[in-house]
């Protein structure tokens, strides 16, 4: 087994395409190539998280943070980060990290988090746009069903928990075909008329070529006609954040020892000032997710929690909503626990490990 087919299995998952601007999720550091003797997962790649892989035997680091976010233009070792790299260089250990693509999906982090707080069914808090395309293909009646299944097959027609989702219209399509063609259908040099069928399906971005490659491979005529157009739809399944209802409304004294116990945190900073506030629907996102206040307060929210809210942030919670920050790692700690269970479902032949380090920078007194 070899570290690319780890990769494939995360990626499947959670595809880069669907990473931040700024994030630099994927492999950091190591050959794709080599045999995989052992995984480490943690939240972060530091000095210690390599040693422990050494210790262990693991030749693979699965971190949600990436160890690099921008440009080394030197390394040196003067910081934890140059370090960390060449400590794994020399010792022949990869690292890997699936960031914001693990938060943008939505069986990804926040699901997870959902899932502790027992929150059933619940909705992406801001969808993504503009990472969806209609692809239209005119296809011969008699060979409709096996294009269309080639495309549902290579990932397009899928609506929210709906799939091999398409539009189907039927009509008739013209074409001759010239001297220099082998055509399916009709006469050289004759105007040829052609029951067919308009095959309509929704395709992610990420996805478009792969859809289109196979959709080419599976209709019978030598040129096919087809169109992209791009949507400014929102993708429900894709973006920040998520939010949902309890099963029964609780008093929000109640709730903040809920999120004590689910998070193992022992402060939470928050804006209340009653603590008998009755709480039903709440909003959450891992990591930093102040700028998802907004959104929060849209969705009719009673509690938002999530980490790294500023001083003068937790002003505009006003009286429309209440901020329970958690702290950063801790509101992303659940995420080790998504890639051993990603991981063990699909591997068996080689050690997967869940870190023993704390890498939490921040102590509590």
């Amino acid at each position: 087994m070899k570290i690319i087919d780890v990769i494939n299995v995360i990626e499947d998952y959670a595809p880069l395409a669907l990473q931040e601007s700024y994030d630099n999720a994927g492999l950091i550091v190591g050959n794709k190539n080599d045999e995989v003797s052992g995984v480490l997962l943690c939240l972060d790649s530091t000095e210690e998280i390599v040693d422990e892989a050494i210790a262990k035997k693991c030749n693979l680091i699965v971190a949600h943070h990436p160890i690099v976010f921008s440009g080394l233009k030197k390394i040196t070792g003067k910081n934890y980060i140059e370090r960390t790299i060449i400590k794994a260089i020399q010792n022949n250990i990869a690292i890997y990290a699936a960031h914001t693509n693990l938060d943008n999906v939505y069986l990804g982090v926040n699901k997870m988090i959902g899932d502790k707080l027992g929150v059933d069914n619940p909705k992406i808090l801001s969808p993504k746009k503009g990472l969806l395309s209609k692809l239209v293909v005119f296809v011969p009646n008699e060979k409709a069903n096996e294009v269309r299944q080639a495309m549902f097959d290579a990932g397009a027609g899928q609506i929210g928990n709906y799939d091999e989702c398409s539009y189907n219209l039927e009509g008739q399509g013209t074409f001759r075909a010239g001297d220099n063609t082998n055509p399916y259908v009709g006469e050289k040099g004759e105007l040829h008329f052609e029951p067919e069928t308009r095959v309509e399906v929704i395709v992610p971005d990420y996805k478009l070529s792969h859809v289109v490659a196979k959709m080419i491979q599976a209709h019978p005529y030598e040129e096919v006609a087809y169109d992209v157009y791009p949507l400014k739809n929102q993708w429900q399944q894709t973006g920040s954040g998520m939010y949902g209802e309890l099963e029964q409304e609780v008093a929000l004294k109640d709730f903040l020892n809920k999120i004590k116990e689910v998070f193992n945190v022992p402060v939470i900073r928050h804006t209340a000032n009653d603590l008998q506030k009755p709480v039903k629907r709440i909003a959450w996102c891992g990591g930093s997710g102040s700028f998802l206040l907004p959104d929060a307060k849209r969705v009719g929210a009673d509690v938002f929690i999530t980490g790294d809210f500023k001083y003068h942030q937790f002003f505009d919670a006003e009286n429309d909503i209440i901020i329970a920050d958690i702290g950063h790692y801790e509101s992303e700690q659940f995420t080790i626990e998504l890639f051993y269970e990603l991981l063990t479902k699909n591997f068996s032949n080689f050690a997967i490990r869940l870190t023993e380090k704390n890498t939490n920078p921040i102590n509590y007194y």
